[in-house]
């Protein structure tokens, strides 16, 4: 299978996590791509699965990401499954709340926005979305980010039958 990493990212800290998606998709035994959003949109890639992931930046995705859903390409993408992932914070080292979010128990954040967006033009999105805490305004990474993004990605791919 194929598994596409789109993302953007503002001070490094969401690419680091697409990284480790990526690793962990090559990892179980798959192909991966990245894309970063803000240098390259390529809605018309083929995969089996996809990964979207931004910063919540004021409650929201970023524009580059925003831009991306819109233009996704319906007839390739419509079925197959997508996971939402954000950056949030900062928060204080210690105090992360857990990683993986129901969709109900989200009321705003990047992943929140992606999943609507996505749900409203018709895409079959994966709950829980991937939420990855941030411990200063530009990071780094709160402690044990990076596992729980590889461990969310296994389970994810356990899932669909990879």
């Amino acid at each position: 299978m194929m598994g596409l990493v789109f993302y953007d990212s503002v001070h490094g800290n969401t690419r680091q996590v697409a990284e480790a998606i990526a690793e962990q998709i090559k990892a179980d035994g798959h192909q991966a791509r990245i894309i970063n959003l803000s240098s390259d949109s390529a809605c018309t890639m083929q995969g089996d699965f996809m990964f979207i992931g931004s910063p919540t930046r004021y409650s929201t995705m970023t524009g580059h990401v925003k831009k991306f859903i819109k233009r996704l390409d319906q007839s390739i993408w419509g079925d197959k499954p997508i996971c939402a992932f954000e950056t949030y914070g900062p928060v204080e080292e210690g105090k992360v709340v857990a990683s993986k979010t129901n969709e109900k128990w989200i009321t705003s954040g990047a992943s929140k926005k992606i999943l609507d967006m996505l749900k409203d033009r018709g895409f079959n999105i994966r709950a829980p979305t991937l939420r990855l805490a941030v411990t200063g305004l530009k990071g780094p990474l709160a402690s044990g980010q990076i596992e729980e993004a590889k461990k969310y990605t296994h389970e994810f791919i356990d899932s669909i039958g990879g």
